[in-house]
């Protein structure tokens, strides 16, 4: 992983803790895998921790690490480093995204329901005015009761925000191809097809990976047939949704987006979002930072000591999974 990775995700009070249940190779953290040093470590690692800036394991350096037979990452997706190489060769391999979909699916719940008492355009109101106004006005679209929250796709994250939403007096439907009807139910949830979804729904929250199938997933159409009023919340990636169409519709005062990720994933300075009353931009933040990159490193240490173990890994990803994984 990168330095900065490193000295991010693996304080030293988690270096310890692996230090109890492994023999750590020496540090710094393996940034560059072709160096002598880096040749000389592979050569007797049995299981490799991985972060955030891993260079791809691909033939050569594996050839490098004959002994390789896992890899451990602290964070989400694998799919920049973990090649078809290390799949032909039998590696097994985990992911923190479950630890990482916790913080995700926390932003997402308090977005939810800010947004449904339209918190941040009642506070900068409050504040410009000094005066409260009389709240036994206030528009029956304000509040969280009986809100109808739609989740488009039901991956860890989305599921997650599921489980979040249960103790709230909100119905919840949910898109997702790859989930039947009865599953939707055992979930809790209303299983519904994408178009229902964009119509039917005050909140739209989007947690569908970025794949070829799905860039632009979320196009004019669907955005134009959104309630007045309604809130698309983003935290996938920026390139799921049409951001051109999602900029007409919230500068047009049609609807409200709450966005973690955009495309381009920072908005060039001049972009009419940056100043759009309607839009909160938040700089991609969602995910595991400060405090929650222990989750990540704890997750780590737990899979790592079950491999050692022969318990095998709590949190695999399959080769087979991977065209449906971010």
């Amino acid at each position: 992983m990168s330095q900065d990775a490193a000295a991010a995700v693996l304080d030293p009070q988690s270096l310890g803790a692996f230090r109890r249940v492994c023999d750590l190779a020496p540090l710094p953290a393996l940034d560059d895998l072709s160096t002598p040093r880096a040749r000389s470590v592979l050569a007797d690692v049995d299981l490799l921790i991985t972060g955030w800036g891993c260079p791809p394991l691909d033939a050569q350096v594996l050839r490098a690490a004959p002994r390789l037979r896992a890899v451990v990452h602290t964070a989400g997706s694998v799919r920049g480093h973990v090649t078809d190489a290390c799949w032909e060769r039998g590696i097994e391999v985990s992911s923190a995204a479950a630890a990482n979909a916790v913080p995700v699916a926390e932003y997402t719940l308090g977005m939810i329901l800010l947004t449904g008492k339209r918190v941040l355009e009642r506070a900068r109101e409050f504040r410009a005015s000094r005066t409260r106004d009389n709240w036994l006005r206030t528009p029956r679209s304000v509040g969280n009761y009986r809100r109808t929250v739609g989740i488009l796709s039901a991956s860890l994250i989305g599921r997650r925000v599921v489980e979040l939403l249960r103790p709230h007096d909100i119905d919840v439907l949910l898109h997702d191809p790859y989930v039947s009807a009865a599953d939707a139910a055992a979930l809790g949830v209303e299983r519904v097809e994408l178009p229902e979804l964009f119509a039917r729904c005050d909140t739209v929250s989007v947690h569908t990976p970025l794949l070829p199938s799905t860039r632009g997933l979320v196009g004019r159409s669907l955005i134009d047939s959104m309630p007045a009023g309604a809130v698309l919340i983003n935290t996938s990636r920026g390139a799921v949704v049409d951001q051109d169409a999602l900029t007409d519709a919230v500068l047009a005062g049609r609807i409200r987006a709450v966005l973690d990720v955009t495309d381009p994933e920072v908005l060039p300075a001049d972009h009419p979002l940056w100043d759009c009353e309607n839009a909160l931009i938040t700089p991609h933040l969602a995910g595991s930072e400060g405090n929650e990159w222990r989750r990540l490193a704890d997750l780590a240490l737990a899979e790592s000591t079950r491999w050692a173990s022969g318990a095998g890994f709590l949190h695999p990803v399959r080769r087979e999974r991977l065209a449906f994984l971010a």
